[in-house]
Order: structure tokens, then C-alpha cells, then sequence
């Protein structure tokens, strides 16, 4: 895994080295920041395609409306336009066929254009990076043609930008003339060499457009660099597992990828993390029925502690397409757990025990299982990373790949170490009258799991009376207590109320 990642960085910091730096930290200054006008000459450096089906495309001419109504754009459906990242080889990455034709097929009445400034993009990374702004002007250039001939509303258009694409979709909103905003944009892991750290005027931000989203999806540090930015860069933040690196990223998964793309598949593995940003995206449009929630909270390690499955108060939302677009003052950040494979949904489940004057210091070994009215999720081993001592009550995180339904049943099952056993093993041969008193017990409280999906609440009662308290390598059966019966009414509770 190391080492795929370190080639990778090893290339960037050489572009980094051999390039021209970006000077300043001033990215939109007096000069910089004059709006375009479409009386005065420009040329673009992008070329525009309409996206037509398969791999078709039409090329439009902003100063040329013709082309317009000849590649069959309709000023009554929304555009979509596409913008692609830096390139190694100047060739168009397979991704954005694949997105464009995603799009174009599922979502029917939409106007879908692909940017292309490979000839910018193929070039030194900071020259690329730098070269940003200028492709920014050409798409807000296109939008102002669209305004002006065609009375065309800019809040109808959504901007996708990939790694150095998003950042130029934020330079797009900021070069627009006039107070309406664009959209929407959605960065697809932003680049984050030259970027993080930088101010919101030097790059992609919730001030670009009415409504800014963004998937980190590598942000893992090597060698001083992170190919995505790490830093909040809009209204919705998505961190998924964690956003520094991605399941099936691995260099274990390089045979995998090889098969899938053939002597591709060694690059495929290095641009693997990065890249899962898109197909995110693309999962969240072919996939409707498993759209992936995410929830607020401040990092990934209050997440893995399973603390922060609430919807209340917009604390939730689905990656991807069909985000709720929901503005406030301050952006949120927002973690989720996914597969390493489409589609990407986990079912997040928030596991809490309550432990009863526990006298002895243990660290016990868990492992408990699910059943509900859809499905059985199997053995869960529950990490204990810390001593259970006295009353606590504990909380976990666990992630399935489908929904159980109404939860009805818990079996816990607590497995003692080998050491543990052996030392138990020989005080009984010292002490045979001991008997079942002087036998360690792990005492239970209140047991709970909480559907992250659902937001159901479900409590466990032990099935017997002394249910409660739990030997070592004994499964222990709680049924849904009496007074807890399902309310089927809840489970659309994470979607926002409007």
C-alpha cells in the first residue's frame, strides 16, 4: 500500500520541483478578479463537447450560437458540465465518459457538456494548478454567453469538478458577473498541493455558488503532500472512512485492477483513493434504492466511536447527486463508512452497553450478532480498546452491507484470551470448591443499537432473569424488550424535512 502511494507522491514532487511556483497567496486581486464581458474579444483555452451518447459529443462555440442549437442543447433542462483534473499522459481520463454517460442516461432531461483544457493540464503540476484560473474565466465566459442569448438562469447549472476541476469550478462561480449564483458545484476530492491551507479566494469554496459540496477522498499525507485537500472547502464536507485513503485501494487490490483494466491497472491502483470520489458520485446516480448516508461529527475517531449517528437539526445527509441542499452559517463535516466496490453503501449501526459495577479491571473480547425482520448480520466482533471498570456505558460503531429490518434479537458472546483461560484453568485446579461464585462475570446494564438509516432506537432485555450477568465463552440471548415495539414511521426520519 506504501509503496504505490510513495511513487505516486514521488512524481507529483518531482512536477512540484521542475514547475514554475504559484506566486502569493493574492489569487483573485483587483486585476485578476475583473468580471468578463462579452463585448470584448476572448479566446477560450477549453474546448466545450456537449455530451451526446456513447462516446459522441458535440463541440460548442460560445461565440458561435449556432453550435448551441446544432449540438442539441435546450435552454429548458439544467447543464451539467464536466471538468476534468491534471493529466499525466494529455489524454481524457475513462471516468468522464463514464460520469457523462451515467448522467445522460439516468437522468434523461439534462444538458451534459465536458470540459477539456488538456492542453493546459497536461503540463507540470504548478503550471496546471496555476492555469486553473484562466480555465475558470472560460467556463464563466460559456455561462454568460448562455445568460445573455439565451436568458439562461446560472442557479440551473451544476458544476463537477474533479481534484484540480473543482477548484476551477470555484474560480468559474467567482469570475461570474452579476449577483446570481451558479447552482451548484461539487468537488470531487479537490486538489490539495498549492491549495490547502489557502484562502477562500484561492480556491474552491461555499461562496462560489449557492450550494457547494465536496468528497475528500485522499487526504493521507506522504512525503509532506496529499493529493485531496483536507481542509472544509463547502456547505457539505464528505469524509468518506475517514477520507485520507479508501477500501480496496491497497496495493493488495492491484490484481484485481489488472484484471479489470489490463495493463492499466498498475495506474489504476496509484489514482485508486483519489479517484473513488467520482465513483461515489456515479454510484450515488446508478444506485437510488442504496443511497449512502452521512452523518456530522468533529472527527473519525468520534465517528468510530459510534457518537455521532444523529439526523436532528440537518446533522445527516446522502452523498452524492441527490444531496438535500441545505445552506447555514457554517459548513459541516460529515463521515461514513463504505464498501471497497459499487455499490458503496454500508448500513451504520451505533452499538451501546451499559457495564455494572464491574470490580476488576477487564478488557474483554465481544463478539455479538443481529437479527431483525429482513436479515441476520452474522458474527461482529465488538473492539474493546479500553479497561472496563465500574459503571460505564460504552459505545461502537458497526457497519453492515444490508439492512436487517426492525431489530428483534442480540446474542452476546464473551470470549476470554488464552492467558486469561490458562490462569482460570489453573486457580480452579488449586481452589476445585471455588465453584460458580468465584467465576469472573461481566455484569450488563441497559443494552441499545441505533440504526443510523433509520434513526430507530431498539433496547435489549435479557431473555432469562439472570440474563444480565454474563460468563466467560457463554452466549447470552436479549430479545426487544415488551415496551419497545417498532414504529415504522421513523425510518424516513434521516431524510430532511423540507
Amino acid at each position: 500500500m506504501s509503496v504505490v502511494k510513495i511513487l505516486f507522491c514521488l512524481l507529483l514532487t518531482y512536477h512540484l520541483n521542475e514547475g514554475k511556483k504559484i506566486k502569493g497567496n493574492k489569487a483573485v486581486d483587483g486585476e485578476q478578479r475583473v468580471v468578463l464581458r462579452l463585448n470584448q474579444p476572448y479566446v477560450s483555452s477549453s474546448v466545450f463537447r456537449m455530451f451526446l451518447e456513447g462516446e459522441d459529443n458535440c463541440t460548442l462555440d460560445p461565440l458561435q450560437l449556432h453550435t448551441l442549437t446544432s449540438c442539441g442543447f435546450n435552454s429548458s433542462n439544467p447543464i451539467i458540465i464536466i471538468t476534468h483534473g491534471w493529466s499525466l499522459d494529455g489524454m481524457m481520463e475513462s471516468w468522464v465518459l463514464r460520469l457523462a454517460t451515467t448522467l445522460k442516461t439516468n437522468l434523461i432531461d439534462v444538458n451534459v457538456v465536458i470540459t477539456d483544457w488538456l492542453s493546459l493540464a497536461n503540463t507540470h503540476y504548478p503550471t496546471a494548478a496555476q492555469s486553473t484560473r484562466t480555465i475558470g474565466k472560460d467556463i464563466a465566459h460559456l455561462l454568460q454567453a448562455l445568460q445573455v442569448h439565451y436568458q439562461y438562469p446560472v442557479r440551473k447549472v451544476h458544476l463537477i469538478g474533479y481534484s484540480l476541476g473543482a477548484h476551477i469550478c470555484g474560480f468559474a462561480g467567482s469570475y461570474l458577473e452579476g449577483s446570481e449564483k451558479i447552482g451548484r458545484i461539487t468537488g470531487l476530492d479537490p486538489a490539495g498541493p498549492l491549495f490547502e491551507g489557502m484562502s477562500p479566494t484561492d480556491r474552491l469554496s461555499p461562496d462560489d455558488a449557492e450550494f457547494v459540496d465536496a468528497i475528500h477522498t485522499f487526504t493521507q499525507k506522504h512525503l509532506g503532500l496529499s493529493l485531496g485537500i483536507k481542509q472544509a472547502v463547502a456547505h457539505y464536507d464528505f469524509y468518506p472512512n475517514g477520507g485520507d485513503f479508501q477500501p480496496g485501494c491497497d496495493l493488495h487490490s492491484i490484481y484485481d485492477h489488472i484484471s479489470q483494466y489490463g495493463l492499466l491497472g498498475f495506474e489504476q491502483t496509484v489514482k485508486c483513493a483519489h479517484e473513488r470520489s467520482v465513483h461515489l458520485f456515479i454510484d450515488s446516480v446508478l444506485n437510488k434504492d442504496k443511497q449512502s448516508m452521512a452523518y456530522r461529527c468533529r472527527d473519525k475517531r468520534a465517528f468510530d466511536k459510534g457518537v455521532c449517528l444523529d439526523c436532528r437539526k440537518h446533522r445527516c445527509n446522502t452523498l452524492g447527486y441527490d444531496i438535500q441542499k441545505v445552506r447555514s452559517g457554517s459548513g459541516k463535516r460529515l463521515f461514513l463508512n463504505t464498501r471497497s466496490h459499487m455499490p458503496y453503501k454500508l448500513y451504520h449501526y451505533q452499538f451501546r452497553i451499559q457495564f455494572v459495577n464491574q470490580m476488576e479491571g477487564i478488557e474483554p473480547s465481544l463478539t455479538i450478532s443481529l437479527t431483525g425482520t429482513k436479515e441476520e448480520s452474522g458474527d461482529i466482533p465488538i473492539i474493546v480498546t479500553e479497561t472496563i471498570s465500574g459503571n460505564k456505558t460504552h459505545t461502537f460503531l458497526i457497519t453492515l452491507d444490508r439492512d436487517l429490518g426492525d431489530l428483534m434479537l442480540l446474542k452476546l458472546h464473551w470470549e476470554g484470551s488464552v492467558l486469561w483461560k490458562n490462569m482460570w484453568n489453573r486457580l480452579q485446579n488449586f481452589i476445585p470448591w471455588g465453584g460458580r461464585e468465584r467465576k469472573p462475570l461481566l455484569t450488563l446494564g441497559k443494552i441499545s443499537v441505533k440504526a443510523g438509516e433509520t434513526q430507530e432506537r431498539t433496547s435489549f432485555c435479557a431473555l432469562t432473569n439472570d440474563g444480565q450477568r454474563v460468563e466467560v465463552s457463554q452466549d447470552e440471548v436479549f430479545v426487544r424488550c415488551k415496551d419497545d415495539t417498532p414504529k415504522q414511521h421513523r425510518r424516513k426520519l434521516c431524510r430532511f424535512r423540507e
